[in-house]
């Protein structure tokens, strides 16, 4: 695998976590980075229409793995009996990949960009009592007087995604084949 650079967006429920992913996304696609994303999510994933091939190869067939391909994209759907971590499933299959951006995964040991907006929290999900507080690159927050000991963007601010990607970036961790 090529130097690859793997970062967490984190938040609570509707905080704009897939919202943030996204526009980070086309912000490094636009400048012309690899970019792949791992959703994390805490129920099974569909892989199909109830009823449809995909879905009865997966469920009443049992398959490992299911391959739905279609002009244009491709998606996998696997059994493992683990909760494999984002670095594992990246080397597995991300390779080439500049960047990986993962949604979710708090508890894993990555540097993470927390969502925080007061519509969905009265409070973000960092603490810096909490033993991995230093995993915070940076709080993307609606909230004009939240303070924090890492970077602090507001959505208001000028230029803050492109800040926040060039953050992203040069803090997020290098994984090693």
């Amino acid at each position: 695998m090529a130097e690859t650079r793997i970062v967490s967006i984190i938040g609570k429920k509707n905080a704009g976590k897939t919202t943030l992913a996204v526009a980070l996304s086309a912000e490094f696609a636009r400048k012309g980075r690899r970019v792949m994303c791992i959703k994390h999510g805490v129920h099974p994933a569909d892989p199909d229409r109830p009823g449809s091939d995909g879905h009865r190869l997966f469920f009443e067939g049992k398959a490992e793995r299911v391959i739905i391909a279609a002009p244009g994209m491709r998606v996998v759907f696997e059994r493992r009996p683990d909760d494999a971590d984002p670095i594992a499933l990246a080397r597995q299959y991300f390779e080439g990949a500049h960047l990986v951006l993962v949604e979710g995964y708090r508890a894993a040991a990555l540097p993470k960009i927390e969502v925080f907006r007061r519509q969905a929290s009265d409070s973000p999900i960092f603490d810096p009592t909490l033993p991995n507080a230093d995993q915070w690159l940076a709080i993307v927050t609606d909230d004009e007087r939240f303070e924090a000991p890492c970077s602090v963007l507001r959505f208001r601010d000028t230029m803050w995604l492109q800040l926040l990607a060039n953050l992203a970036w040069d803090k997020a961790k290098i994984i090693a084949d």
